[in-house]
């Protein structure tokens, strides 16, 4: 069984700032529902058996959408409803995602609001490792997630909350900016990986669940993507760049 997990539940409030009316980035287009980020994810992400989408704020849009507008996948989408979207952190909407795994199989995480290269994608869809992404972008603490790897090959990750500087603790191979996607290969590991958080961790952001899947691998239970064409849309600026790439 191959699941994707996405994540949506977010309000975007620096995306709603250039908005006429509040929407969820993700379904937000300008010509056609087609170039919406979440149509053009599920499109470069290819073919699941199961479409995982974690919503929240704005829920009867997002189902509205999905009924209207994502017809082709419709029979294998299951919307996962987050009632803790504005009092949580990321990791919760994951938490809820990965509730909805049932059966054996391997786990893809994407963020909602990435857009990416299809063909660069393809990587993570076909390996039958663990999946760590990555992206060309500088790393600034303001914005980005940090991915190093430890003096024993250990994947790390680092993110400020409070946007302001970053700290490595410790001796590393190699430091990257962090592509905000995962391919878990073992869903019966990612269950037993979320059975380990406490609960504060699990209202924390998604990198407690995905630091506790892949914290002890070893350099060979997983492979490293990265994408040349990668980009966070954060405000409507940035999706009026990307739509020029659709």
């Amino acid at each position: 069984m191959k699941y994707l997990i996405i994540t949506v539940a977010g309000t975007a409030t620096r995306f709603n700032r250039d908005t006429k009316e509040d929407t969820l980035k993700c379904l937000y287009y300008t010509d056609n529902s087609k170039y919406s980020l979440l149509s053009q994810l599920l499109k470069n992400c290819g073919y699941y058996d199961k479409y995982i989408i974690v919503g929240g704020y704005l829920f009867d849009k997002l189902e509205q959408f999905a009924n209207n507008e994502l017809g082709s996948y419709r029979d294998k989408i299951e919307l996962v409803f987050n009632e803790h979207f504005r009092d949580y952190g990321s990791g919760y909407s994951l938490f809820k995602g990965i509730e909805a795994v049932n059966e054996q199989g391997d786990v893809t995480f994407v963020e909602g609001d990435l857009f990416f290269n299809a063909d660069t994608f393809k990587q993570v869809y076909d390996s039958s490792k663990n999946v760590i992404t990555i992206n060309r972008e500088p790393i600034y603490s303001d914005k980005a997630v940090a991915l190093y790897i430890n003096s024993d090959g250990k994947p790390r990750y680092l993110y400020d909350t409070n946007h302001k500087t970053l700290i490595v603790p410790e001796a590393f191979r190699a430091i990257f900016n962090s592509g905000q996607m995962w391919k878990f290969a073992s869903s019966e590991k990612l269950h037993e990986a979320v059975c380990t958080l406490t609960e504060t961790q699990l209202h924390g952001t998604n990198l407690e669940i995905v630091q506790a899947y892949f914290g002890d691998m070893n350099p060979t239970e997983y492979d490293v993507v990265s994408f040349s064409e990668w980009f966070n849309c954060n405000t409507v600026a940035d999706y009026e760049f990307v739509r020029k790439l659709m």
